[in-house]
Formats: structure tokens, C-alpha cells, sequence
């Protein structure tokens, strides 16, 4: 019997990102000119956390959310989730201690468990975004925040053709360099093409029930990073 597409989808990320964990970590600085974990700071400075939260770190990858609450937030408990058991052994191996596999369309969490849910370049890549906004809306508390920094295409159209191309260059020569494939980290641009924009984020949350939300916009609207409360 052959699987629904978005299960082939998700056979093929597995696949894809097991490839990709060990540069994982460096390829996110590389194509954010080195910012990446400034912006994921901000991002969790921002978040009002409670004393000791709780908090989910989705599409976790090594764990860099969770790594940096736990620096910032003594008695903190993030849970790393991701559909990816490399990068989680990965995440473990750097100091995350709670790390589970699993699908964000299907979190395996009650209603109201976290505080706050942050999420790394990972929205654009799901099969479905609006199940996705949903399931993490449900497991978020009351009052919570979903934190999500990603790609997006900048509004401009003569600026979108040259980030496109340049993260299409980026890709090949970086795939050629560490794994001699050059498609490796083209995903990046080609799952931008079927991703809503920066203020098209904005609204989608908005629509999905989220009272409060806010952004700040980098590399000439190439990247987004969210609150939503």
C-alpha cells in the first residue's frame, strides 16, 4: 500500500535531516552570516517566561533552544522534539536531558503542558501548517507564548529572485563541500516557495487564535522571527 503524501514527506525529511545533523549546527550559521543564536536569545529573552518554565522546543535539532534556556532560566525543563533520531542523540550529547521523537502534527503531549513553545526553522518544512499552529496552540498553557525564528521570502519581488538564487548557491556549494551532493541544502529554498510570507505568518496566527503577536525581520526580510501570545 503506498502512504498518504504527507507521510512519504515526512519519510523524506527523516531521511533528509539524519543526512544533514552532524553540520547541522554549522550550516544555521553559515547562511545566517553568524546570528542565528542572537536571534534565537532574543527570541527567548523575549518570551516572559515564568520562573522554572516548562517549555517545548520543537523541530528541535541539536537542541539550541534548549540549550539556551537552560542557561538563561535556572530550573527550567525544555523537552527537545523532533522527527529526527540523530539530531536528538545529538541534542542529548550536547547537555539537552529530554529529548522525544515525534511528528508536531501528533505531539504525544496533554492539552496546557508548556509554557512556551519555541520552534527553529522548522514551521516552513511541515506538511501542514495549519495542524501544526493548532497542535502547538494546544499544548501551549493559557496566556503562553509560541516563539518561531525562520525563512521567509522578502516581500520585494526583485529581492526575492536574488535571495532565492543566493540560498540556492549557498546550498550547492555548502552540500558539495561537506557531502558531496549539491541538492542537500537546496530544500532550504524550495520549501520557501510553498511557505507564507513574514506578514502572512503574522496573520495566519492571528487567524488561528493567537491575541498577541509580534516580529522582527532580518537579512532584508530573508529571515522572521515571532511572538505570538
Amino acid at each position: 500500500m503506498t502512504p498518504p503524501p504527507e507521510r512519504r514527506n515526512l519519510g523524506l525529511m527523516r531521511a533528509m535531516f539524519s543526512t544533514v545533523a552532524p553540520r547541522y549546527d554549522f550550516i544555521t550559521r553559515a547562511f545566517s552570516y553568524g546570528m542565528d543564536r542572537r536571534w534565537k536569545a532574543l527570541g527567548v529573552e523575549r518570551a516572559s517566561l515564568p520562573d522554572c518554565p516548562v517549555v517545548l522546543d520543537l523541530a528541535s535539532g541539536t537542541g539550541d533552544f534548549s540549550k539556551l534556556i537552560l542557561e538563561r532560566c535556572p530550573g527550567s525543563k525544555p523537552v527537545a522534539v523532533d522527527l529526527t533520531e540523530r539530531m536528538l542523540q545529538l541534542a542529548k550529547a550536547g547537555g539537552v536531558p529530554d529529548a522525544v521523537c515525534a511528528d508536531a502534527c501528533r505531539l504525544p503531549f496533554p492539552d496546557h503542558a508548556f509554557d512556551c513553545v519555541f520552534i527553529g526553522y522548522g514551521l516552513r518544512n511541515f506538511p501542514d501548517l495549519a495542524q501544526a499552529v493548532a497542535e502547538i496552540r494546544r499544548v501551549t498553557k493559557p496566556g503562553g507564548y509560541l516563539v518561531s525564528l525562520d525563512f521567509f521570502l522578502p516581500a520585494n519581488a526583485v529581492l526575492r529572485t536574488g535571495y532565492l538564487a543566493y540560498l540556492y548557491a549557498q546550498g550547492a556549494f555548502w552540500g558539495t563541500v561537506l557531502h558531496g551532493k549539491p541538492r542537500v541544502y537546496t530544500y532550504i529554498p524550495d520549501s520557501l516557495r510553498a511557505f507564507v510570507s513574514i506578514d502572512g505568518f503574522t496573520t495566519h496566527l492571528k487567524k488561528a487564535g493567537y491575541g498577541k503577536v509580534e516580529h522582527e525581520s532580518y537579512i532584508l526580510g530573508g529571515i522572521g522571527l515571532h511572538w505570538a501570545q
